[in-house]
C-alpha cells in the first residue's frame, strides 16, 4: 500500500510538473498572436506612386493597394481581372526599408500568390528582356509539358534597393505569355517618387530602353525556358 500510495503521489508530482511547464509557455504563445500586427499592413492612404499605361484586356478592371511596413517598407500591388474572380496578372513593386531581407523566400512567395495559395514549389522558366533589363522568369513545378498556365517574374535591383515582382495568365501560349509580361514591366510608369531621386533616376533611365509591345520577344537558348540541348556526348 506505501509503495502504491508512493507512485500515486509521484504521478502527481510529474502531472503538476507538465502542467507548470505549460503554463509557463502560455505567455509566448499569447505573445506571438500580435506578431503579424506589427508586420505588413494596409495602407489606404496611400497615393499611388506606380501605373501601367495600358493593359491588352480591355475588359479587366485595376486594383491598388499599398502595403507598409514599420521599418519603411512599401509594397505597391496592382491586379487585373474580373470582380468576383480570381485576377489574371498582379504586379508588385517593393521598396525595402530596415525591415529584415527575405529575398531568398521571394520566389516561393510568387509561386504561393500565382497558385492562389496552392503552395505550389517554383521552378525556373527562362528570362525574358525588359526595360529594367533582363527578368527572371519562374513558373509552378510540373507545369512545363501543360499548354496553359501562369508564368511569375521577379527583378531585384541594389540601387535604389527595389524589387519588381508578380504573375501573368495572360496569353495562349509560352510565347505569348512572355510577351505579356515584357509589356507589363514595359508600361509600367512611375507616378512620384516622393523623396527618392534615385527611383526617379531608375525610371528615367529605363524609359530610354522602353520597347515596343507590338512584336513579341523571340527566345533563344539564353532567354528560352529549357536548358540549352547540347550536341554530341560530353
Amino acid at each position: 500500500m506505501l509503495a502504491r500510495l508512493a507512485a500515486y503521489v509521484g504521478a502527481l508530482a510529474l502531472l503538476a510538473i507538465l502542467g507548470a511547464h505549460v503554463w509557463d509557455q502560455l505567455p509566448e504563445i499569447a505573445d506571438a498572436e500580435p506578431a503579424a500586427e506589427t508586420g505588413w499592413s494596409e495602407a489606404p492612404r496611400s497615393h499611388p506612386a506606380f501605373a501601367v499605361s495600358k493593359f491588352d484586356s480591355l475588359d479587366k478592371t485595376v486594383s491598388y493597394e499599398v502595403l507598409r511596413h514599420p521599418e519603411g517598407g512599401r509594397k505597391d500591388i496592382l491586379r487585373w481581372g474580373t470582380p468576383g474572380e480570381r485576377p489574371v496578372a498582379e504586379l508588385e513593386i517593393y521598396r525595402r526599408g530596415a525591415e529584415p531581407s527575405q529575398s531568398g523566400l521571394a520566389m516561393a512567395e510568387i509561386a504561393e500568390r500565382m497558385s492562389f495559395a496552392g503552395r505550389s514549389e517554383p521552378e525556373a522558366a527562362g528570362v525574358v528582356d525588359s526595360k529594367f533589363g533582363m527578368v527572371t522568369l519562374l513558373r509552378l513545378a510540373g507545369t512545363a509539358g501543360s499548354g496553359r498556365g501562369c508564368l511569375g517574374f521577379i527583378k531585384r535591383l541594389n540601387d535604389p534597393d527595389l524589387q519588381i515582382s508578380g504573375w501573368s495568365c495572360q496569353g495562349e501560349t509560352l510565347p505569348a505569355r512572355r510577351a505579356a509580361i515584357s509589356c507589363i514591366l514595359s508600361r509600367l510608369m512611375l507616378l512620384t517618387a516622393g523623396n527618392d531621386p534615385k527611383l526617379a533616376e531608375l525610371f528615367a533611365r529605363a524609359e530610354l530602353r522602353r520597347s515596343s509591345c507590338a512584336a513579341a520577344p523571340s527566345s533563344d537558348w539564353v532567354t528560352g525556358p529549357e536548358n540549352p540541348g547540347l550536341r554530341g556526348t560530353l
